[in-house]
């Protein structure tokens, strides 16, 4: 009997762990409206659009422009609501034009990370080493 209601708690887990696992990952993909495709952005770029999905106006920075790990506001009254990071380093966005962690913020990895919609407007951003 007590194999039995262990076998039984068993299969029900596991039938439960696939369904949480499809459903941990849906979470973790980002919406997208149907047939948008990744910005266009290339190798070595921290690329932020206006818009969300990859539209509107494009600002795209290289390593080679910026001080890493040092603050970098978007252009004067600019932020940004889709990105993609291809520095091939970590990049935090702030909703603060002054990269103020009292709002919020996000860290993306560097290996290639598209996000067509930023959870708050972006204004300003950091490149680690």
């Amino acid at each position: 009997m007590r194999t039995t209601v262990l076998a039984a708690a068993a299969l029900a887990v596991t039938a439960l762990v696939p369904q949480a696992l499809a459903h941990d990952r849906a979470a973790a993909v980002p919406e997208r409206a149907p047939g948008v495709g990744l910005g266009a952005c290339e190798a070595g770029s921290l690329c932020l659009w206006k818009k969300p999905d990859f539209t509107g106006t494009r600002h795209a920075y290289e390593l080679s422009g910026v001080d890493i790990e040092s603050c970098t506001p978007l252009p004067k009254g600019g932020d940004a609501q889709s990105l993609a990071n291809r520095t091939g380093r970590p990049v935090t966005t702030y909703q603060s034009a002054e990269c103020a962690e009292t709002g919020e913020f996000e860290t993306y990895p560097g290996g290639g990370t598209w996000t067509p919609r930023s959870p708050y407007r972006v204004r300003a951003f950091k490149i680690w080493e």
